[in-house]
């Protein structure tokens, strides 16, 4: 079915067909999700202490963000959000688009691609400075009549404790926020979105692995959602080019990581460490 409605996109590239394969394309990515959330639902008995959801809108955009412990994060968001919201995608590097088969299917499912030039390419050729921003922005012009949900791990790595001892990392449950992969889907998007959904996840039987959600071990799961409006000051600009909003930023995003850790002290005093479960990966 995916690869039937991609040769169709492919096929009828005018306004209204693609807009009405787009709207196929989205109902397929929910009902892929809604699949395997009725298999987690099957095997894993999970018990769920969500917090936060009341006043998600399915028509608005949004970018999402979470603490990251595990790849079963991503299967806890979108089961999480599915259907409240728009499914989740995220910027992938235009060399991706290449990727036999798998590529073809983040293009048709409206994933968006990035451009972006390394400092040592800007050097060579100066004339380029700013011109991987308009690029993304023109590919993400698409969502500026479809709602879309757009998501970021901040810390850009699963925590762990060598990481966080490495990174000599000032927060107590967390790494070091990455304010530059949250900017730039800004600096993309400018007003498509209204929001971050800024997500909190606390695992009390410790950090599961995927094999953990295969075989039906991750009985508890903890998840806070808090909507954050995004200073317009923090809309439309370049990262990379503003020293001052770059700062400005970075303290902005330090803050929230503050907050959430802090959350999760509270988190990990009312759903304490289950004797007897995983050890913290």
């Amino acid at each position: 079915m995916l690869f039937a409605v991609t040769l169709l996109k492919i096929c009828l590239p005018f306004s209204a067909a693609q807009r009405f394969t787009d709207w196929l394309m989205s109902h397929i990515h929910e009902t892929w999700i809604g699949t395997n959330n009725a298999w987690i639902r099957l095997l894993c008995h999970t018990r769920w202490q969500l917090s936060g959801l009341e006043g998600l809108d399915y028509k608005h955009s949004y970018l999402v963000t979470s603490n990251h412990q595990s790849w079963v994060d991503i299967m806890v968001l979108q089961y999480v959000l599915n259907r409240r919201i728009r499914p989740l995608k995220f910027f992938l590097k235009q060399e991706l688009i290449w990727v036999p088969v798998i590529g073809l299917a983040w293009w048709a499912l409206g994933f968006p691609f990035m451009k972006r030039y390394s400092k040592a390419y800007l050097a060579k050729h100066p004339e380029k400075k700013g011109k991987d921003l308009e690029t993304t922005r023109r590919t993400c012009a698409k969502f500026r009549h479809n709602p879309v949900g757009i998501f970021n791990f901040a810390e850009g790595t699963r925590f762990t404790a060598g990481k966080h001892a490495q990174q000599q990392s000032p927060f107590r449950h967390l790494l070091k926020p990455k304010a530059g992969g949250i900017a730039f889907v800004l600096d993309a998007m400018g007003e498509q979105l209204e929001s971050i959904i800024n997500v909190t996840i606390h695992y009390p039987g410790g950090q599961p692995g995927y094999w953990d959600l295969l075989c039906g071990n991750v009985t508890d799961v903890v998840a806070h959602f808090e909507e954050i409006r995004i200073p317009p000051q923090f809309l439309g600009k370049n990262y990379d080019q503003d020293g001052e909003y770059r700062l400005e930023f970075q303290q902005w995003i330090n803050a929230l990581w503050e907050e959430k850790d802090s959350l999760l002290d509270r988190l990990h005093e009312q759903y304490p460490a289950q004797r007897g479960k995983r050890d913290a990966r």
